[in-house]
This record gives structure tokens, C-alpha cells and sequence, in this order.
């Protein structure tokens, strides 16, 4: 079975943003880990189940895992949920920041 993969707004600004600061600090980093990390969700289209529960998925009211993308100290959580036959991206998290708290969750879809 093939998944649609949906971002949500919150996850495209949060890849707008990271995107535009690697490319204040090195443009062609910026350009690799963008591509890296869209071919990295665009896995999700095929058995989004293989990846684990993320960390804080007891506080959402559906069932969120995480898919890991980067290296080293460049590890980012790819947040999402599984909705009958839609992948959809929820946030994009540096492997370094804390995890998800409820008052975080206002922009969840």
C-alpha cells in the first residue's frame, strides 16, 4: 500500500526555517539537507509503520512516530501521524531539543 505524505504548515515553516538558516551559514549544505530531508519524508509514502513511536506521543491523541533523518549532530525528528491512507508530517525537530510539551501542541492538526 502506497501513503500520501501531507506537511502540515507548522512542519513547513519549521523546514523553511532551519533551511534558511544552514543557508545564512553555508548555501550548499542548505541545499543538500533540504533535498536529504524531503527524500528522507518522501519514504513515509511506503510502510510508515517500521519507524518507532516518537518520545511524547503519549500527550497527542493519536499516534505519533518519528522518522530520523541526518547525521552525527545534525540529527532531526521527523514527527507524523498515520490517518487511513495519509502520512501527515506534523513538526520537525533537532535530535537536541527537548521533547514536546502540551503547551507546545496549540498548532496541531
Amino acid at each position: 500500500m502506497t501513503f500520501q505524505v501531507e506537511l502540515t504548515s507548522v512542519a513547513e515553516i519549521q523546514i523553511e526555517q532551519t533551511y534558511q538558516w544552514y543557508r545564512d551559514r553555508n548555501p550548499e549544505f542548505a541545499d543538500r539537507w533540504f533535498r536529504g530531508l524531503m527524500n528522507t519524508i518522501a519514504t513515509l509514502q511506503e510502510k510508515p509503520q517500521r519507524c518507532t513511536l516518537a518520545v511524547e506521543h503519549e500527550i497527542f491523541p493519536e499516534e505519533v512516530r518519528q522518522l530520523l533523518f541526518g547525521k552525527s549532530k545534525n540529527i532531526y525528528r521527523v514527527l507524523f501521524t498515520i490517518r487511513d491512507t495519509t502520512v501527515y508530517v506534523l513538526y520537525i525537530r533537532h535530535s537536541a531539543q527537548s521533547p514536546l510539551t502540551l503547551d507546545e501542541l496549540e498548532d496541531y492538526v
